[in-house]
């Protein structure tokens, strides 16, 4: 099948070479397939203003995209590898279907600020479904610190017990760090917020053309154009771990809580349980109970921290421009986003699971918890700080 971009007499790709160039392209770009339909559509729109379609074009192309939803949505929607990605499927199905109508979309564009454009709109998606997910985790976390608000449970410092602290304490922290990365995700969506559509290969349009960015700009909610088009390619990347640095903190976050449970509920410390169902067997230990879920929990912090990693260390060295290098950047940023979204899915439904032993923590309060406490009401006797330290510690050695 020849490519749309094929030379007439020129020779095709080696095989080796497509194969190699192309890579998962064609199975990661369905997850762009709507947000190039709605940028294909909206610059159609466009082009109808400018006087490159007539009225009678443009329904037939927005009819031509409306039926790629359908069979999107129904799983029958195809990127061949001859295709490469989606924007070039999503062409050759309006070709076929629609002739000359179906070449006329492409004009004014590239491939270029295509992927650019449908990565914009898949980010805020992804960023939007991040802040709901935050917003549930944040909301268990609470509600179950409000639980357990007068629990009381020690607190440690060098994984040694240091002061009293509270059961509802402490998962109230985790609730405020976890929202303390909504300002984080807010910022992925401003820097996603520049319109790339209309900037061709890097370099815009030529002006004869009438290309009007703005009204496409607008349509798809973006804020503002990428001015000047030479910003568009050179920019690629930073949105993407913005984004990614935000579910990094959260991952981090939550890779902190996993750690604390993974302790709460061994036998000896006992402070909390994880019901039945939220745990594996042994393959040879018939008593073993595991929190794997807990484990894995922690681990996919590391997966996400190294998702960003890889996009900034793709993006980050490139001159200006494109460069084939930013094809890579998809899988990473997939699987960050999707990683993260499924660890704040799972935190959210083991908060609203996890048990606490009320007994367990009661006999935990050893009364060395309380030293500083003691020095404390020596100083409010009058006695210098650093005299009533050395008094309470020599009653603990």
């Amino acid at each position: 099948m020849p490519k749309l971009w094929s030379k007439e007499g020129a020779p095709g790709l080696d095989a080796l070479i497509e194969e190699y160039t192309v890579g998962d392209d064609p199975v990661l770009d369905h997850r762009l397939i709507p947000h190039d339909v709605a940028g294909s559509r909206a610059h159609a729109r466009m082009l109808l203003r400018i006087g490159v379609l007539d009225e009678d074009e443009l329904r037939q192309l927005e009819e031509g995209l409306a039926r790629i939803l359908e069979a999107h949505a129904d799983g029958e929607f195809v990127i061949e590898r001859e295709d490469e990605d989606c924007h070039t499927a999503i062409e050759r199905y309006l070709v076929a279907r629609h002739g000359d109508v179906g070449k006329k979309i492409h004009t004014g564009r590239s491939r270029n600020d295509q992927v650019l454009t449908a990565v914009a709109l898949w980010l805020r998606a992804a960023a939007t479904d991040a802040v709901k997910e935050l917003t549930a985790a944040v909301t268990a976390f609470a509600a179950f610190a409000d639980l357990h608000r007068d629990v009381p449970l020690p607190g440690y410092t060098h994984l040694q017990r240091a002061m009293p602290s509270t059961v509802g304490r402490w998962a109230g922290a985790y609730a405020r760090l976890l929202q303390s990365n909504a300002p984080l995700l807010e910022a992925a969506v401003a820097m996603a917020s520049g319109s790339p559509l209309g900037s061709a290969a890097g370099y815009g349009t030529p002006e004869v053309l009438g290309i009007d960015r703005e009204s496409t700009a607008a349509e798809l909610g973006f804020l503002s154009v990428i001015e000047p088009p030479e910003a568009a390619q050179p920019g690629r990347g930073k949105a993407e771990a913005a984004l990614l640095f935000a579910l990094a903190q959260v991952a981090q976050d939550l890779g902190k809580w996993s750690w604390d449970v993974c302790l709460y509920v061994t036998s000896e410390f006992g402070y909390l349980r994880l019901p039945t169902a939220f745990t594996t067997g042994s393959s040879i230990m018939p008593q073993k109970r595991n929190p794997d879920v807990l484990e894995l929990t922690r681990a996919k912090a590391a997966v996400v921290r190294s998702a960003l990693a890889e996009v900034q260390a793709v993006a980050a060295p490139l001159p200006s421009g494109y460069h084939r290098d930013l094809q890579l950047l998809k899988a990473p940023l997939f699987r960050g986003v999707d990683t993260a979204l499924s660890m704040l899915r799972v935190a959210t439904h083991v908060m609203t699971g996890l048990e606490v032993d009320t007994e367990r923590c009661d006999a935990g309060m050893s009364r060395e918890l309380y030293a500083t406490e003691e020095a404390y009401r020596l100083v409010a006797e009058g006695v210098p700080f650093r005299e009533a330290y050395i008094r309470v510690a020599a009653k603990y050695r």
